[in-house]
């Protein structure tokens, strides 16, 4: 089986809105062609633009070679093999970044291609399932433009997600910092009052997980807020502080009153080494479309499990993305949750439309998928409506 074409598609949603946070509004969607009529299917999640030129752009010399070009004749089942040519091949420009972020999408739909190919889900060929079921978190992000409507977003959508039967959920509350929501400057104290109000919703049976988007500057300011949260009963608390700052997320570790979980955008193993053996984060969180694919991931997961950390990784974006994610997850033993963004319980159009997930949501649960491949479906119309580049 040889490698025939390689597609990429900058699908954008028609009512995306800049002043959100969410990523899920776009994306970069890649086709992977054979001779033998399979096509396998990946996505990144970073600026579609950008991994398209990774893509797509010539090369000129031996440490910048074009992505597209080294794939075009190859062995699509050889994927650790092709996964080493790209990242080597493309490092003055790829070594880190945008560039593995597209490596990621290609090596999803690598392994996409082989399951298909061997008539088998790819979590069997990652290693066999290492868990029954996967626990899903509900992914919340709030509407609105003032305090109150925000509050009252977050709140409603924890009710809706306790009644569609999930066991835990992460709520983002991002009332201020570089992330803020919609412009909001809020205080501390507010924070506090709408985490307490999700908690609330959700009654004492529900994991509750907080994201605060890197909101204060280092550890200690942090810690004036977060040491006073022991009564939410949070399982974890994500990027309270900027990843790259190694010393507040020890201090973190050491004195916050929860787990502290990050990692959403680290690209590849070695970046995860020092936040998790310098850093001493309690919750690695890989993101197959960003870290480097599943490739990336199982090695991530492997030093993760060597150094007894928990893995939650991260997965905000379409079903391409969270059925690789689910995949992972089944193959993981230390794999404790796996975000979802629920198509009931979000506005981002291309969740909804793009693609239809390989696996089944039941009772708070996801089952081992039995699809071949990742188990995906294309809706080709929404690739035509979204479609810009």
């Amino acid at each position: 089986m040889k490698i025939v074409d390689v597609e990429t598609f900058v699908l954008l949603a028609d009512n995306y809105d800049p002043s959100l946070t969410s990523s899920a509004q776009d994306t970069c969607l890649v086709i992977i062609k054979t001779d033998e009529g399979i096509e396998g299917y990946g996505e990144c999640d970073t600026s579609p633009w950008v991994a398209k030129a990774f893509i797509e752009s010539p090369g000129t010399h031996t440490m910048d070679q074009c992505v597209k070009e080294i794939l075009i004749g190859s062995d699509p089942l050889d994927i650790d093999t092709l996964w080493e040519k790209i990242y080597v091949g493309s490092a003055m420009t790829g070594r880190r970044g945008a560039g593995v972020n597209a490596i990621s999408a290609i090596d999803m739909a690598l392994w996409d291609i082989k399951g298909k190919a061997q008539n088998k889900p790819v979590f069997e060929l990652l290693g066999g399932k290492k868990q029954e079921e996967v626990i899903p978190y509900a992914s919340l992000q709030p509407v609105g433009h003032s305090f109150q409507e925000y509050k009252d977003s977050l709140v409603a959508w924890a009710e809706k997600a306790k009644g569609l039967g999930f066991k835990a959920v992460k709520s983002e509350v991002t009332l201020n910092g570089p992330y803020a929501h919609s412009g909001l400057h809020e205080e501390d104290d507010k924070t506090t009052e709408v985490v307490a109000a999700v908690r609330k919703a959700l009654g004492p049976d529900i994991k509750l997980m907080i994201d605060v988007q890197y909101r204060w500057k280092n550890a200690e300011e942090a810690l004036r807020t977060v040491k006073d949260w022991a009564e939410f009963d949070i399982y974890f608390l994500e990027t309270p502080v900027w990843t790259d700052d190694i010393k507040s997320y020890a201090r973190m570790h050491d004195e916050a009153p929860m787990k502290i979980a990050a990692g959403e955008w680290l690209s590849t193993r070695y970046e995860f080494e020092d936040l998790i053996v310098n850093g001493k984060i309690d919750v690695a969180q890989p993101d197959v479309g960003r870290c480097g694919g599943l490739t990336e991931s199982i090695k991530i997961a492997k030093f993760s499990q060597e150094h007894n950390r928990i893995i939650v990784p991260h997965c905000w974006k379409t079903s391409v993305s969270i059925s690789a994610t689910a995949h992972f997850a089944f193959n993981t033993p230390n794999c404790a949750f796996i975000e979802y963004l629920p198509p009931q319980l979000c506005v981002e159009i291309l969740r909804k439309e793009l693609a239809t997930e390989g696996f089944d949501f039941v009772d708070g649960k996801i089952k081992p998928p039995t699809k071949p491949g990742l188990g995906i479906e294309l809706n080709r119309d929404a690739i035509k409506k979204y479609q810009v580049a």
